[in-house]
């Protein structure tokens, strides 16, 4: 029988979490891309609002979560903490399995909550306009989502292969009133430009992201959001970990292993940072652990550099795990985790060991989403179902160790939009792929010349 650990509205967190006081070290600056000298707030200003920027690089351990973002987010927050006591049984482990469940959100994921964030301070900011990249298509549902609330209009670039994947998100999009284009384009040079070396590019991230600041940067009432790898973004996601305290003390247990997914390292950040916080304060020793697609090894086969965010290299240059910005991913189903690069904040927690990664293929994925959807009746998105990998494979180790760990792993959203990649795994046609060593070697050898 599930048990749900719930929460009332008014607690919903009042503030964010900064982990930027808490890192080991600080954080590497961030440099123009022009230059490759540390950007400025001057630099950023043609893209992001002020009080975004100040978030970035704010030494402050806790920011204040406006009240009309707040308002908003009580919309779906809290969200359920679950214990998956018949997967426990399905596995006959003596751990216990618990999962903060995301996909409440009127959107299906766990992308609304830095989205409305963000809306919000450009709105006050006077910005008319928003665009923006999107993978699997959560985070331009999301920003989509948020700016029809706050009246605003939105530009929305998906990657080719997921335009064409996920039909039902790219509708989504369009009900909230976006205008959405499969990348590259022809909407912006970039795009034309990519698109003239290769007719049939299936897309990327980080081609996205270069359509979309490009807009942003050659528009004065346009800015640019972005739903991953930023310190803004994990600073908004961290009312997931938040939560998830709260509901554990209510339970009376305290977690072991914290579990996510990761592409850029929202919904891992999100859940993970507030318990790093607590090793690192309180003297806690929660395991944190990230896990990807071995299709898009970034954390366990990138190497840690400066790099450009996207493939045309307009977007700020950040030390962080890299595949290299000409990576080029494979059409696996799960398209929110196909970035080349990853958070600056994670990279920098897993080489002082802070967290640590693991990766597997997809069917393996597609394996544990099943007995997932058959024993705790909700289908995950594919993303999603990697954390649940882990969560299975942590509670076949407690097994055979018979120990009663407890496990905690964010299910970042549904999957009720990408039926077409479960068709996929139930026709037996998933292919497991994992990205080749020359080609990371080869993509590596573009990177800036940085000292590092």
């Amino acid at each position: 029988m599930q048990t749900k650990y719930l929460l009332s509205q008014n607690d919903v967190p009042t503030r964010w979490y900064n982990v930027l006081p808490d890192l080991p070290v600080p954080l590497p600056p961030t440099l123009n891309p022009a230059t490759l000298q540390p950007v400025g707030a001057e630099d950023l200003s043609a893209i992001f609002p002020k009080d975004l920027i100040e978030q970035e690089v704010s030494q402050d351990r806790f920011i204040d979560i406006p009240a009309e973002v707040r308002e908003v987010l009580q919309l779906w927050r809290p969200t359920p903490l679950i214990r998956a006591s018949r997967l426990e049984q399905a596995i006959g482990t003596p751990a216990r399995i618990f999962f903060k469940y995301e996909g409440v959100s009127p959107t299906g994921s766990h992308k609304p909550n830095t989205a409305v964030a963000q809306v919000f301070y450009n709105k006050i900011a006077g910005i008319k306009h928003l665009t923006t990249e999107t993978g699997a298509g959560q985070w331009g549902a999301s920003l989509a989502m948020a700016c029809s609330f706050f009246d605003m209009a939105c530009q929305i670039f998906m990657v080719r292969v997921s335009y064409e994947q996920k039909p039902g998100r790219r509708t989504l999009m369009k009900m909230f009133g976006a205008d959405v284009f499969a990348s590259p384009s022809n909407q912006t040079a970039a795009g034309r430009a990519l698109l003239a070396q290769d007719p049939n590019s299936p897309g990327s991230l980080g081609m996205a992201i270069s359509e979309a600041v490009e807009i942003a940067a050659q528009n004065p009432d346009v800015n640019y959001a972005l739903g991953s790898v930023l310190n803004h973004v994990l600073l908004h996601q961290t009312v997931i970990g938040e939560e998830a305290l709260m509901q554990l003390e209510q339970a009376g247990v305290e977690a072991d292993v914290v579990i996510g997914c990761v592409g850029g390292g929202s919904n891992f950040g999100g859940i993970a940072l507030p318990f790093y916080r607590r090793n690192v304060l309180d003297g806690t020793h929660t395991r944190l652990v990230g896990v990807e697609p071995m299709a898009c090894p970034t954390l366990t086969k990138g190497v840690y550099a400066y790099d450009y965010g996207d493939t045309a290299k307009m977007a700020p240059v950040v030390k962080m795990k890299t595949l290299g910005h000409n990576f080029m991913p494979a059409g696996i189903h799960a398209g929110g985790l196909r970035y080349h690069g990853v958070s600056p904040i994670l990279a920098l927690l897993q080489e002082h060991d802070a967290m640590s990664a693991v990766a597997y293929y997809q069917t393996a994925v597609f394996e544990a989403a099943a007995l997932f959807t058959r024993t705790e009746g909700i289908i995950p998105a594919p993303e999603s179902a990697h954390a649940i990998r882990a969560a299975i494979d942590q509670a076949l180790e407690a097994k055979e160790k018979q120990d009663e760990r407890v496990i905690v792993f964010a299910l970042s959203g549904h999957g009720f939009l990408d039926t077409s990649a479960y068709d996929s795994y139930l026709a037996g046609n998933l292919q497991d792929y994992a990205y080749p060593e020359e080609s990371i070697r080869q993509s590596l050898e573009a990177l800036p010349q940085i000292a590092n």
